[in-house]
């Protein structure tokens, strides 16, 4: 999906670009295009900017929509990151409706960094069924189970700076759904969430997970929407509670690790990137919709080949990797070559890391603001349960 996700820089920092030759981006030619004055060098990001949401997804369909982006820096550039709010808007030829604020704000300093994202969404999916490896369900439309939902998400996380690099954090999340519609369950008795549902003991029409958080964050990446070096990596303990609403005491451990290494001096965005993430159930269970799945990251972007929540599990566990190679002298245009794997368990006898579903692909981006290195991006993806599928997206996956 085209977007404006993370349009604006979140943080300061960059790194010298060693090439002879001026980098162009999509807005300078199409400042050329109308004869537009260029910005002044080093001008500060925009403070308020409304900006078009216009793309494609398999798994929303055709989407329009609206960002709002707020920006502003609570200490000085050099010790400060800056902060972003994002408030979004979106509806889409599959009847997805969704509104979402995301925020990443800093204060003087970085002492704090608070992190929030909350949504309210009218959704969609193709369901598969729980665990990886289950051949009977292929990515058609005959094999899949289409269920319909009210969503809402509160989740706020406050990290507190306890060294250079290093964060500790604690926070809570409300995710409650309502109104599930399990399509096929009058026509067919049955489906893969009605049974979970029931072998686990949840309402089949409604349910939450809400729990605390508590989390620690190492990053020295050296930027923060498209990194040429360094490592980023947070682990989080998420304690779901019934005194808060949620419909079962439960404990998960989830952790986001990505690897950057630039490969050439001269031009140092020809990077091989790494990303792995997962969740895992220590105890309790978690309701169907809510299990770790397939573009369950923050911004759904993992998994390309497969919609969201193709492949799902009480654990469930994520590997990407990536090649980002220069094409043109000038930087406009640039490519990727990716793959990924993902395993989940089931809530039988099905364990993670025992059966894993493949994709792959290649890209194009389109350095879209040489300023903030945000890029527009064109995957096409394969996938080994006949899965195929073109991705649009504003800024790497990852």
């Amino acid at each position: 999906m085209i977007c404006c996700t993370n349009s604006v820089l979140a943080q300061n920092s960059t790194s010298p670009d060693t090439s002879t030759v001026q980098p162009v981006d999509a807005m300078d030619v199409i400042r050329d295009v109308f004869n537009s004055k260029p910005p002044e060098p080093n001008a500060a990001p925009p403070k308020l900017a409304l900006l078009p949401v216009i793309g494609y997804n398999p798994s929303l369909g055709v989407v329009i929509g609206a960002k709002i982006s707020m920006v502003r820096q609570y200490g000085t550039p050099e010790t400060t990151n800056l902060s972003i709010v994002g408030l979004e808007g979106i509806i889409s030829s599959k009847g997805i409706r969704t509104a979402q604020v995301r925020s990443n704000v800093f204060s003087s300093g970085n002492k704090w960094n608070f992190q929030g994202n909350w949504q309210l969404s009218k959704f969609v999916i193709s369901d598969y069924g729980v665990g990886t490896g289950n051949d009977n369900y292929l990515t058609n439309s005959d094999s899949s189970f289409t269920i319909k939902f009210s969503f809402l998400r509160l989740t706020e996380k406050a990290y507190y700076k306890v060294g250079a690099h290093s964060y500790v954090g604690a926070g809570f999340s409300f995710d409650i759904r309502r109104n599930i519609n399990d399509v096929k369950l009058e026509e067919l008795g049955t489906t893969p969430h009605y049974r979970y549902s029931l072998r686990n003991g949840f309402d089949t029409l409604a349910y939450s997970a809400n729990g605390l958080i508590v989390a620690f964050q190492y990053n020295t990446k050296e930027h923060p929407i498209r990194a040429y070096s360094g490592f980023y990596g947070d682990v989080s303990l998420r304690f779901n509670q019934e005194w808060m609403g949620s419909d079962q005491n439960s404990i998960q451990v989830n952790y986001d690790f990505r690897k950057y290494f630039s490969l050439s001096k001269k031009n140092p965005e020809n990077v091989f990137a790494i990303w792995h993430w997962a969740s895992y159930m220590l105890s309790g269970a978690v309701p169907y919709l809510e299990m770790p799945a397939t573009a369950y990251d923050t911004y759904n972007r993992s998994g390309r080949a497969f919609t969201i929540g193709r492949f799902k599990g009480p654990s469930y566990a994520c590997l990407e990797a990536e090649w980002r190679f220069p094409m043109t002298a000038n930087k406009l245009l640039s490519g990727v070559l990716f793959g990924n794997l993902q395993s989940a368990s089931d809530d039988l006898n099905k364990k993670v890391f025992v059966f894993w579903e493949t994709g792959g692909g290649v890209g194009l981006r389109v350095l879209f603001q040489k300023q903030s290195r945000s890029n527009l991006c064109i995957d096409y993806a394969r996938g080994n349960k006949k899965s195929t599928a073109f991705f649009f997206g504003l800024n790497e996956v990852f």
